[in-house]
């Protein structure tokens, strides 16, 4: 199906829009959180809090990307699953719940000079990646958005392990010299 007509199934309230999104975006999903996470049953929880996320943000959303829309729930979800497992391993406590719980009270409630610098970054590190050729934009994309190994990129891309953790490094140098000639904090 495609993804207008999976979005408006959100829209309309429709509780297929969950069977069509977990059967064309499941994997790609389960593949994001296991990747973050290295477990299958935190992966699998992240993965159907994404659908409910989804179902819960259309409307008012309208996401033009389906794919980016629902990998980027299925990343944040992932990655504060990642910190509050890593926090109870700690020693645990109560206060990451506590925050947790006021999470929802106090989020999105940036300065608006931050959210400006923060949209700015991101344009930047846009730009960047545009400068690159499309195979080390996918050896980038993948190791630091999809948290994809370097094994798993090496092979993805039918390079050496050490090639590709050498070329992540010079990628990252490049970047950080990039972002500091447009004057970004580091």
């Amino acid at each position: 199906m495609e993804d207008t007509k999976i979005v408006q199934l959100y829209w309309d309230r429709d509780q297929n829009a969950i069977t069509q999104t977990a059967h064309k975006y499941g994997k790609y999903c389960s593949s994001i959180a296991k990747n973050i996470l290295g477990n299958h049953e935190d992966a699998e929880e992240c993965v159907n809090d994404t659908y409910m996320n989804a179902w819960n943000s259309m409307p008012p959303h309208r996401p033009t990307m389906l794919s980016t829309f629902l990998g980027k729930i299925t990343r944040n979800l992932s990655f504060n699953k990642f910190k509050h497992t890593h926090a109870d391993k700690r020693g645990g406590s109560v206060l990451p719940a506590v925050l947790d719980e006021l999470n929802d009270c106090v989020s999105g409630k940036s300065n608006v000079e931050k959210e400006i610098e923060y949209k700015e970054l991101i344009k930047a590190i846009n730009d960047f990646l545009d400068t690159l050729s499309p195979q080390k934009r996918s050896i980038f994309i993948c190791r630091y958005w999809y948290t994809d190994s370097i094994s798993s990129i090496a092979l993805q891309h039918g390079m050496k392990e050490n090639a590709v953790s050498m070329t992540l490094n010079r990628l990252r140098l490049k970047l950080h010299n990039y972002l500091s000639e447009r004057e970004f904090e580091l």
